[in-house]
């Protein structure tokens, strides 16, 4: 189990009428209507509430007739709760929002409008913002330089710096005139 999974189902575990559906669930499997009756509410809020526990994976709906009979899965409820918050790659997960958070402050703060207000200084920065200039160009296709130029200016005045670091940090090449964006 990921931890995406996990946050999913803990959520979904953490409404009072989502864990009478499933209380009722472990006792036999019911359709929409019978639950309505069973826990007086309305056809409705049972199904909102057991789209959210089939999302989780807490249910499985199967077609019987006219009727969809939900019940529960019994693989996911042999989880225990150590099986259910150990993960392998909590660190990487840990590191990965935090890249993202600070990826977007980053773009926040030097893109206004979707236009570089200044090239940072700091290194770190500088990538971050060669990435979002190599994002403008397409993976395969040949530039010539009046074409990256023209890219390039659509978001910096300065096309000559940003277009010298995208070959420097090894998001472009250039061959004859020529300019490719390098995948990684």
């Amino acid at each position: 189990m990921d931890i995406t999974g996990s946050i999913e189902i803990i959520k979904a575990l953490s409404d009072n009428s989502r864990l009478r559906l499933l209380n009722s669930l472990i006792e036999r499997p019911y359709y929409v209507e019978e639950l309505a009756h069973r826990l007086n509410l309305a056809p409705s809020t049972v199904s909102f509430h057991l789209k959210k526990l089939e999302a989780a994976g807490l249910v499985k709906p199967t077609k019987e007739q006219y009727y969809i009979i939900y019940k529960i899965d019994d693989e996911l409820f042999g989880l225990t709760l150590k099986e259910l918050i150990h993960f392998d790659n909590i660190e990487k997960f840990l590191e990965d929002g935090r890249t993202d958070n600070y990826r977007r402050k980053v773009v926040k703060t030097f893109f206004k409008n979707g236009r570089l207000v200044r090239l940072p200084v700091q290194r770190k920065k500088q990538l971050i913002v060669l990435e979002e200039f190599a994002c403008k160009f397409k993976p395969g296709k040949m530039y010539t330089e009046d074409n990256v130029n023209q890219i390039i200016k659509q978001s910096y005045d300065d096309y000559c710096t940003i277009r010298r670091l995208l070959i420097e940090v090894k998001k472009m090449k250039r061959d004859k005139q020529i300019y490719r964006l390098i995948q990684n």
